[in-house]
């Protein structure tokens, strides 16, 4: 089965997923059945088709109510996951892709909950041998983009882990990384979550009360030290996205040997400071309870005409790569 989705991009973002889901191939990134692009009435009608990704997105998982919370070991595998398909853009290929985008959203579930990265429309090469970045516009999402890349526009790979480290922190605590209806003090997580250090006592009321204390505290404590390095404000300073593979390797690894007393042994928080972290009154709390590589060489050269630099470099590296095309 495939996933029909129909953006209303400009040519030159669907030209660019177009192209970087032509040149990649990674259990951890999304597949590319087919496109077309159709000069109508209404203009050019721009069609990308995936793979069919059954669990929808990282984000449902998380934030709405409509879906089962996810166990704590298969929220682990999906942060494992997403960061091998970030590792495999930036240090995998000929030429370095920084993802630009990434966010709970982007992160899609096949039917066994295997995470994929999706939507590359904003991705680009990273910079050239001897540059440290790449100037470019800022875009993204905000809540996600580095401040350093906002701040500047330069942009590196470790945007992309600045990210990561975000979400990370959201599938610790089941909270969005902006959340504008709670109180003005809790609306950006990553300023709530430090009254809550990763060795602090109190570090359990960060944790995502859905998981019902079901989780490994020494391995969360583990993570959330992960996703502070990826947060640091140098970028020089956050790790690769290799390093945070291999270190997530390792925290699943002793998460997986601790014992089932040590999932529930962990000192549980008191009602009054559930509440009082979250910001609840008492109603509130009440009320919470490879076919990718067939692609048609003429058919990509075509779409490119118009697109210059970056784009035409891209082209040349899809030389041998071929996927159909739909009609």
């Amino acid at each position: 089965m495939v996933d029909i989705n129909l953006y209303i991009l400009g040519h030159k973002q669907w030209v660019a997923e177009v192209q970087f889901l032509g040149v990649v191939e990674h259990p951890n990134l999304v597949k590319l059945i087919g496109y077309c692009a159709v000069d109508g009435e209404r203009g050019i009608q721009r069609l990308l088709v995936y793979e069919f990704m059954q669990n929808k997105s990282l984000e449902d998982h998380l934030f709405r109510r409509a879906f089962s919370p996810l166990p704590w070991k298969t929220r682990l595998q999906i942060m494992l996951g997403a960061a091998q398909g970030l590792a495999y853009l930036h240090e995998g290929l000929e030429v370095q892709i920084i993802y630009r985008d990434f966010k709970a959203s982007n992160v899609l579930l096949d039917e066994k909950l295997n995470p994929k990265l999706s939507d590359f429309g904003l991705a680009r090469e990273g910079p050239m041998a001897g540059r440290t970045h790449v100037s470019t516009a800022v875009v993204g999402t905000y809540g996600y983009a580095a401040p350093d890349y906002i701040e500047t526009g330069h942009l590196t790979d470790k945007s992309d882990v600045w990210s990561f480290g975000v979400v990370l922190y959201e599938m610790l605590s089941g909270r969005r990384s902006l959340e504008r209806g709670r109180p003005k003090a809790e609306q950006k997580l990553l300023d709530w979550v430090k009254q809550f250090p990763p060795d602090s006592k109190k570090f359990s009321l960060v944790m995502d009360p859905r998981l019902e204390n079901q989780y490994s505290i020494s391995a969360a404590r583990e993570i959330a030290k992960l996703a502070d390095t990826c947060l640091l404000k140098s970028p020089k300073q956050r790790p690769k996205m290799s390093e945070v593979v291999e270190r997530l390797k390792r925290i699943i690894q002793v998460s997986g040997e601790g014992s089932a007393e040590e999932m529930e042994s962990h000192p549980e928080a008191s009602e009054s400071e559930i509440k009082a972290a979250a910001g609840e009154t008492e109603t509130d709390h009440q009320e919470r309870v490879s076919e990718t590589w067939k692609r048609r060489m003429a058919h990509l050269a075509k779409l490119g005409e118009h697109v210059e630099g970056a784009s035409r470099r891209r082209l040349m590296m899809l030389q041998r790569a071929r996927v159909p095309v739909l009609h």
